[in-house]
């Protein structure tokens, strides 16, 4: 899941600059293009696959604590706590340093000026132009320039909206987003770790409420990833040993290995709760330009209440949390989950996330620029030449992403669980 949505991400990143995709269908009774559609908008709708990525953070940060808690088993909690605490900053920051590292050494022997002229040419980019790496007069200062950013970049001081982003890759600003909000929820299964299950569950909807007042929907996303973990584990989905429940499924998301025996038979709860994923799935295809001016949603926009900011988030968020939940209990969608090329999506999901930015604002570029000029940019011209380029530009992005995979992110994986062992005392 968490590979697709990241896959999603690119997808509006890469058409956003091009086309206006944030209008829903029948926007001021205009654009009725079908890929405005609801459902088919998820396949570049960047804000709903960001919600699924906190629902999922908050779920697999906290299964392995919660079941050790729910066990009893405190010195393993204390233990595995400890070390996410420890790991959590490096598991999301050293990858991006790294990759935004590069991003300087391209500035550095010119590969961002071959496109800067064309990233900001609006013969060739008619919606958003993203802002395009500065290239500094000396190396010193472009040093000086990026160090600046990368301690800027650590923000968890302050929740303003996209606060931490940086000009290197600016769509990196959700990365400070799941250090902060994975603290935060450390924090809550710290505190709410010796309690009844009840008790939890009480403690987390007053926290959630607050939370939610409060406008942090992202931190509200967290705490639900928590929430549906331990439901699942009152189920015994998670359970390695024990057949599941003939309505449920043995898995909720490919975070442990794929079973080998995959459920078979599709009982009439776990279509029920196929069946129920699909008003999920409507739910977080609201428009990014708001509800105003939307068929149908027009409608639902008057139920998001005025201390919601961000408003176009209110139905993407609720869908997300609906969405994960029906999967946990819907064969159908784990037998999707869980196919190979999925599962491959997951693994590289990071390294696209920081890949797509890079390898767009230079190959990518290059590549739109000479589809563009070979197909013209009038009128259809324009969508042939979109289409050219991403048939070279999007397995592009893959194949970095598969390479940065394999040479930067599932290294630092390993070097910060070697670190922590040297560091940590032995029992």
């Amino acid at each position: 899941m968490r590979g697709l949505a990241a896959l999603f991400v690119f997808f509006c990143h890469y058409y956003y600059s091009a086309f206006k995709i944030s209008e829903g269908w029948g926007h001021d009774n205009v654009n009725y293009e079908i890929w405005r559609l609801p459902f088919i908008r998820l396949l570049y709708s960047g804000p709903s696959m960001v919600c699924i990525f906190f629902v999922i953070s908050g779920y697999a940060l906290s299964l392995k604590p919660l079941k050790q808690a729910r066990s009893r088993s405190f010195d393993g909690f204390s233990k595995t706590m400890t070390s996410f605490v420890f790991r959590r900053f490096f598991r999301l920051y050293l990858p991006p340093l790294i990759s935004t590292f590069g991003v300087l050494i391209l500035l550095r022997f010119g590969v961002y000026e071959m496109t800067r002229n064309f990233a900001n040419d609006r013969k060739y980019m008619h919606n958003i132009i993203e802002h395009h790496p500065v290239l500094e007069e000396t190396l010193r200062k472009q040093l000086r320039h990026w160090m600046k950013e990368m301690y800027e970049f650590v923000h968890i001081w302050g929740w303003e909206k996209f606060g931490g982003a940086t000009g290197y890759d600016v769509h990196l600003w959700t990365i400070p987003v799941e250090f902060r909000c994975s603290m935060m929820l450390f924090l809550v299964m710290f505190g709410t770790a010796r309690l009844r299950t009840s008790a939890r569950f009480l403690c987390l909807a007053v926290v959630m409420w607050f939370v939610l007042r409060s406008d942090k929907w992202e931190m509200f996303l967290f705490l639900w990833g928590m929430t549906l973990a331990e439901l699942d584990l009152i189920r015994g989905a998670h359970e390695p040993n024990a057949p599941p429940p003939s309505s449920t499924p043995a898995t909720l998301l490919p975070l442990e290995k794929t079973p080998e025996n995959p459920p078979e038979k599709r009982s009439p709860c776990s279509l029920l709760w196929t069946a129920l994923s699909i008003p999920a799935l409507y739910l977080m295809s609201e428009p990014d330009a708001g509800t105003v001016g939307n068929p149908g949603w027009e409608y639902l926009g008057t139920y998001i209440p005025e201390w919601f900011s961000d408003k176009y988030r209110y139905y993407q968020m609720i869908g997300s949390i609906i969405f994960v939940f029906c999967t946990a209990r819907s064969t159908s969608w784990q037998r999707f989950f869980n196919s190979a090329v999925v599962q491959y999506f997951g693994r590289i999901s990071y390294a696209l996330y920081l890949m797509h930015g890079p390898v767009m604002h230079t190959l990518g570029y290059m590549v739109e620029k000479r589809a563009w000029d070979f197909s013209g940019t009038d009128g259809s011209q324009y969508n042939w030449g979109m289409a050219l380029a991403s048939v070279i530009n999007i397995p592009l992005v893959i194949w970095a992403a598969d390479i940065f995979w394999r040479a930067v992110d599932a290294p630092t994986v390993r070097f910060t669980k070697w670190l922590e062992s040297k560091l940590s005392v032995e029992d």
